[in-house]
């Protein structure tokens, strides 16, 4: 048994690892590594950030299932995996306590307009201006997976009222009000002053939000993106931001990450972007290798795995057991 990891372990979960699979070799392969090592994995688990073989390893017919270290699947769910029989599980959950505490931050730096105030700073100005509260919001959120879970659980006691669009609209948390379908985001747009994104990346999803979509938002609504990128129509976001329909926008993630130096988002004052950090937490190896080793288990008794993820939706398949951190 050979078992591949590409996420950043100490020696003090390769042990564990190591002791979860006796006589099995591990390798950490790293992003340097990853793919030359990926093709001779029985085992891989961790999330390939530069290109790898993935139809070469498919073709093969050696790997047999597949950890991804992230919860958006879309580096891994290339066709090849797709139309294989090899499940894939997600780590959906493990990183949504610190994605909520970024998406606070993100969220309480735009309605509490902390950018203008950092701007003055630096030139000694002491101004005021209108501000918003978070306190009493009509919040939507986009996808009720791990991290739009969490953030529902984590906003509710600011007094909001949620409203949510998911897959599964029957799984209805009960910190949110109201729970529709995903193809009927458009219902919920007009009646909130918040959209946070916490969808994955599919073939649904991208460029989910654009110009007609920001445009239905009430006047002085905010956007939050801590999901990816292509959900959001950058041109189009730049363009009704300056047009002064929104209060602002925060974003973790970009079309294309690094953005280049000749984004137009760069320069829009009322937009924050931080470089897709919401996942960081000092625990964050340590929660990914206690899902790895549960779904070793599992994967070594023949039980069913953790957020075993449907291939087609890119996200945990109706009635998957769920990571709870």
């Amino acid at each position: 048994m050979r078992i591949v990891l590409c996420y950043p372990v100490e020696l003090r979960h390769l042990e564990k690892i190591q002791a979860a699979w006796p006589g099995a070799e591990i390798i950490a392969a790293g992003q340097e590594r990853i793919a030359q090592e990926l093709p001779k994995a029985d085992i891989f688990c961790g999330h390939a950030k530069v290109p790898v073989p993935w139809e070469e390893t498919i073709a093969r017919g050696k790997l047999k299932w597949i950890q991804s270290s992230a919860a958006g699947m879309d580096h891994c769910l290339v066709p090849a995996v797709v139309a294989s029989d090899i499940p894939v599980t997600s780590a959906s959950g493990v990183l949504a306590k610190q994605v909520a505490d970024h998406t606070l931050a993100l969220l309480a730096g735009m309605l509490r307009d902390l950018p203008t105030y950092f701007r003055a700073q630096q030139k000694k100005e002491f101004i005021r201006r209108p501000t918003r509260d978070l306190h009493g919001a009509r919040i939507g959120i986009v996808g009720m997976g791990g991290n739009g879970r969490r953030l529902a659980k984590v906003l509710k006691p600011f007094e909001t009222t949620i409203l949510a669009t998911d897959w599964f609209p029957e799984n209805k948390p009960r910190e949110v009000d109201e729970l529709l379908p995903a193809d009927q985001l458009d219902a919920i747009l007009p009646r909130i002053d918040i959209l946070i994104l916490a969808a994955p990346l599919n073939d649904f999803t991208r460029d989910l939000i654009d110009e007609r979509r920001l445009r239905m938002l009430p006047a002085d609504a905010v956007l939050v993106n801590v999901a990816r990128g292509p959900l959001v129509v950058e041109d189009d976001l730049a363009r009704v931001l300056k047009s002064g329909h929104l209060w602002g926008a925060a974003t973790d993630v970009t079309y294309e990450e690094p953005l280049p130096e000749s984004s137009p988002l760069w320069d829009i004052p009322n937009l924050i972007i931080t470089p897709h950090v919401g996942g960081q937490r000092a625990s964050r190896i340590d929660d990914m290798t206690k899902l790895f080793l549960e779904n070793s288990r599992r994967f070594q008794a023949g039980d069913t795995l953790i957020n075993r993820v449907d291939k087609i939706l890119g996200f945990p398949e109706q009635g998957a057991i769920l990571f709870s951190p």
